[in-house]
């Protein structure tokens, strides 16, 4: 079940997009040491793919990375959340990590306004630092790390 009438203009505008494009992005700006981040709301009810979300890019990066992934999704090839990929952000690879129901509330709450609950799949996009490793490598910088928290258990494919 999902929401259907929104009481504010942006709950009308995310509704709309949703029955316009099949998802909508949410940006969040950067507060205090907590870093910007950017998800989607309408994947799963639209596509049956999990939700996702990216921390740590701009605005407009994020949106970029969400949009060709959601087209693909769209397109009927989804990019496998399983495998490592270099076709969301030039130059660089991304991972996905399962974000556990205990993240939600804190991170993506109009996902959870939108279904009504946490009856949703998220998934984050990790992307990887210049050298190629990332947020969880030994090797990358505290700066790096604390700009893309990651919010599931790391992946261990890379």
């Amino acid at each position: 079940m999902v929401r259907t009438v929104g009481t504010d203009p942006g709950e009308t505008k995310l509704l709309e997009d949703v029955e316009k494009f099949g998802w909508h992005c949410l940006n969040i700006l950067a507060e205090g040491e907590l870093p910007p981040y950017s998800f989607t709301v309408g994947l799963f009810h639209s596509y049956q793919h999990p939700e996702l979300i990216i921390f740590g890019l701009p605005a407009n990066v994020a949106h970029q990375i969400l949009h060709s992934a959601a087209e693909a999704i769209k397109d009927g090839n989804p990019i496998d959340l399983a495998l490592p990929t270099e076709e969301l952000l030039e130059g660089y690879s991304c991972c996905f990590v399962e974000v556990p129901i205990s993240h939600y509330r804190e991170n993506v709450g109009f996902c959870r306004w939108f279904y009504e609950g946490d009856a949703f799949p998220l998934y984050q996009v990790v992307w990887s630092s210049r050298e190629g490793l990332f947020p969880w490598h030994a090797a990358v910088s505290e700066s790096f790390r604390s700009i893309q928290p990651v919010l599931g258990a790391t992946w261990h494919g890379t």
